[in-house]
């Protein structure tokens, strides 16, 4: 699995370079700025870049800017941002073309490397990876919407799918039999109206519509 790095600070990059490739990850470009990201990708077309928010020369919004350019001009590509905050407006605009294939991570959450590293994989294929605490944040600015056809147990498993969890995994969490929590599934499901289709892609519909609602 190929990744592409663009972060400002060298000891991190090169943190983020060791900790990938010891977990079996390419690490085809580690750049420090928007501009050189955007050239790294679309000349190695990696299967995921990890994006830091801030970027040189302003480090306002370099990141986001060049992931949004990423997604037009290498939608092949999954992006993960990487942030020290809860960016909302930031993260609203980078769900806004509906597709997977996106992550949002608080850095402190880079600290825990088997998590860290389900999340790149899952964003390489095209699977959402969101940090608790954006979706607990995204879930209270929450008004109204399609999910408020969901009850709140359909919200609690929506929101931990949102964070990638699989079914076992919510299952874990909540103290519920898997078969429990694969029935709410089905019913995320049927009330957002989501067609049968492939499992996985219904997933990422799914919490798409709960992170833009």
């Amino acid at each position: 699995m190929r990744v592409v790095i663009a972060e400002d600070l060298a000891l991190l990059r090169d943190g983020l370079t060791r900790l990938l490739r010891d977990n079996g990850f390419d690490v085809v470009g580690a750049v420090a700025d928007g501009d050189a990201l955007v050239t790294a990708v679309l000349l190695e077309r990696p299967d995921v870049a990890i994006v830091d928010v801030r970027l040189p020369p302003s480090f306002r919004d370099e990141g986001v800017r060049a992931a949004l350019t990423l997604r037009e001009r290498a939608p092949e590509t999954g992006v993960l941002i990487a942030s020290q905050y809860v960016e909302h407006a930031y993260a609203a605009e980078l769900l806004a073309d509906g597709r997977g294939g996106l992550g949002y991570l608080l850095k402190d959450r880079i600290m825990d490397v088997d998590d860290f590293v389900g999340a790149v994989r899952r964003v390489a294929a095209g699977g959402t990876a969101l940090d608790p605490e954006v979706v607990a944040q995204l879930l209270a600015r929450r008004a109204g919407g399609p999910l408020d056809v969901l009850s709140p147990r359909e919200l609690e498993v929506l929101g931990l799918m949102a964070e990638g969890r699989s079914n076992a995994a919510v299952a874990s969490q909540l103290v519920l039999t898997v078969g429990a929590v694969e029935k709410h599934v089905a019913n995320i499901f049927t009330k957002l109206r989501l067609p049968p289709s492939v499992e996985d892609h219904r997933r990422v519909l799914a919490v798409l519509a709960y992170l833009q609602s």
